[in-house]
């Protein structure tokens, strides 16, 4: 493990070596963002419920990363996402907080909150300068891996500090490896792909899929059950996702005039 851990971040130096001097400074605020986020989510599900803290999290992000778009990139999100976003949001809030009772504590819950909205912030922020790094030709590969790699160093003395012990058990051991492989290297993978064609407003919106699937998952595979509430978010989450998804008018015409110029 130590082995492929020198061996990949030794790709992601070099990946970041042959970035413009711009773009590695960017790299590195993405890193530490990555690293910051995580603190800012954990410190947040801590005082409000794994719930409340998701959603505001989760649900802030798009709204972030389309204001930071527009901000840096002038690249001014269209109504159709801002309606679709809308409703995401909401439908996310239905679907997570319809089975949910109130948590003790209003002051610690506010406190949360401001923590889950900074979350939200942070993840808007590593969003729109991976988006940047990629559109000016970075690997999409390359700037996942240096944004996840730096943020895993900056983030190892927590680890170290930290009691470890679970990670000794085969169950532990497992858990960190799916979270490692599949939660964060394949799904960034997969981000990061998608970046090179989607705008980044409209890719966090698409990435509220994520409490969906955890839902049907849940009913599917754990036999969970959904309260009315809960499931009206889930349609009307997929609905806006569905809404999110299909292409601008303008973008359908920017992709037949490349198809016919090649």
């Amino acid at each position: 493990m130590v082995l492929a851990l020198g061996v990949g971040l030794g790709r992601v130096a070099g990946v970041v070596r042959g970035m413009p001097p711009g773009d590695r400074w960017l790299m590195g605020a993405a890193a530490v963002a990555v690293a910051v986020y995580q603190l800012a989510f954990f410190a947040a599900v801590s005082r409000t419920g794994v719930a409340i803290g998701t959603v505001v999290a989760i649900g802030s992000g798009p709204v972030f990363t389309g204001v930071l778009a527009w901000g840096f990139e002038r690249v001014r999100p269209s109504r159709r996402w801002g309606v679709a976003t809308a409703a995401a949001v909401l439908g996310c809030a239905l679907l997570i907080l319809g089975g949910e009772a109130a948590v003790a504590g209003s002051g610690q819950v506010a406190e949360g909150v401001a923590l889950a909205l900074v979350g939200g912030l942070i993840y808007a922020f590593y969003a729109v300068c991976a988006a940047r790094m990629i559109g000016r030709g970075a690997a999409s590969d390359g700037v996942m891996g240096g944004m996840f790699g730096g943020a895993a160093l900056i983030m190892l003395p927590v680890l170290l500090v930290g009691d470890v012990g679970w990670l000794g058990t085969p169950a532990g051991l497992g858990v960190a490896l799916y979270l490692g492989c599949a939660t964060t290297a394949l799904a960034y993978f997969l981000y990061g792909r998608g970046l090179r064609t989607t705008p980044v407003a409209t890719a966090a919106t698409l990435a509220l899929a994520e409490p969906a699937v955890a839902a049907v998952l849940g009913v599917v595979v754990l036999g969970e059950r959904l309260g009315g509430v809960s499931v009206g978010g889930l349609v009307l989450l997929g609905a806006a996702l569905v809404v999110a998804a299909l292409p601008e008018a303008g973008a359908r015409r920017r992709v037949g005039a490349a198809e016919s110029s090649v």
